[in-house]
């Protein structure tokens, strides 16, 4: 079998972690399993290079003359197919959407236009299209309307990761036996502490994400808002250090709040598994990475989240700690009195007790997604 992956990579480390999350379930049912991934250029989010690395198949693909090609691979035997490094279109068995969030009036029409079109081509071909636990919505924009209805309707399955999305989804296209419920599938992924990582002066992880800085509607006092919480750890004695869970923007935000403060570690890791591990010895996490919150929480970590999007809050409501929400705008003493709250050793201990009895009730769900998965595919 053959699976093409969208919209991963290797820069936004939670699309990575969703790849491995994807290739880790898969390959444990269908282990010749083989993957296919669209490459970028090389300064994008998944150059060729990156596909190989990692062992899977670069997807050919060409927008402009993606019918062309598709064309002389019709005419092409299987076994000639083969013999080309990359993967064709109509050799693919299996299209999985792994996007997170991007389809919704704040992500401009483009990709659900484009999404309609491929999936439409796919439905026509035989391949199988499931839509993996993601964000979608609201929608708005009239124009967008029969884009989202049609590639709805060309799935096989379409899951939203929460009630919120589905009610963006359900109120345009309708109640659908194909579009379900299910959230981050990303919490059955287990992490890998670094041989180098030293947790004794590391017990509290701060995951900024530039994205607050232009999606938020308070965006402007982000830094300070971060560099308020670093501080106060330091007062705590918390021992806090900045977790930077995407490559390159998030670094330099990183690197602002740590030269506020008084130039507190910074730590970044290239694998994503490593990254959960390292979350996973935190006492406690303050971020804004939507799946470096999911890393923390399913590991029973107390963590406070503060977000530009319905996606954090409906996260919080599924390990029903919505105390753990924050505003930027939050006083000194709310704010002190929730990291009190996730730092103070009774409060905390509770806090990982019920995370953890709520995480296991999510893997469960997690497992349930996997096999509706399989059973589509039989």
């Amino acid at each position: 079998m053959i699976v093409e992956i969208l919209n991963v990579g290797v820069k936004n480390k939670g699309a990575e972690l969703m790849l491995h999350a994807i290739m880790q379930k898969m390959r444990s049912q269908i282990p010749d399993i083989v993957f296919t991934v669209a490459p970028t250029k090389k300064r994008g989010h998944f150059p060729k290079s990156a596909i190989l690395a990692m062992g899977l198949r670069p997807k050919i693909r060409s927008k402009k003359f993606e019918p062309i090609i598709d064309l002389v691979a019709a005419n092409l035997p299987r076994a000639m197919r083969q013999k080309f490094a990359g993967v064709f279109n109509r050799d693919v068995d299996l299209v999985l959407d792994a996007s997170g969030f991007a389809y919704g009036d704040q992500w401009g029409a483009a990709g659900t236009r484009r999404l309609a079109k491929s999936a439409r081509n796919w439905q026509s071909m035989g391949i199988k299209f499931i839509m993996l636990p993601q964000a979608f919505g609201p929608f708005e924009r009239s124009k967008d309307h029969d884009h989202v209805k049609s590639w709805a309707a060309s799935a096989d399955l379409v899951f939203c990761r929460e009630q919120q999305s589905l009610d963006y989804l359900a109120d345009l296209v309708g109640q659908s036996d194909n579009i379900k419920l299910y959230g981050d599938f990303t919490n059955l992924v287990n992490g890998v502490v670094p041989e180098n990582f030293d947790a004794s002066d590391k017990k509290v992880a701060l995951v900024p994400n530039s994205q607050m800085l232009r999606k938020a509607s308070d965006g402007a006092e982000y830094i300070p808002f971060m560099i308020r919480c670093a501080r106060y750890l330091q007062e705590k004695d918390a021992k806090p250090f900045l977790l930077v869970h995407q490559t390159e923007s998030d670094r330099a935000l990183a690197q602002e709040i740590s030269s506020a403060v008084g130039h507190i570690p910074i730590v970044q890791e290239a694998d994503p598994l490593a990254l959960k591990g390292i979350l996973g010895l935190c006492d406690a996490t303050i971020g804004s990475r939507f799946h470096g919150l999911v890393s923390a929480l399913s590991q029973g970590v107390p963590s406070l989240a503060t977000g530009w999007s319905h996606k954090y809050e409906s996260l919080f409501r599924d390990y029903d700690f919505v105390d753990g929400l924050v505003e930027v705008t939050s006083s000194d003493n709310a704010l002190y009195r929730k990291i009190d709250m996730i730092t103070e050793d009774v409060s905390a201990r509770a806090l990982r007790t019920k995370l953890k009895e709520r995480s296991r009730m999510l893997k469960q769900q997690s497992e349930e997604m996997w096999t509706l998965i399989f059973n589509t595919l039989t």
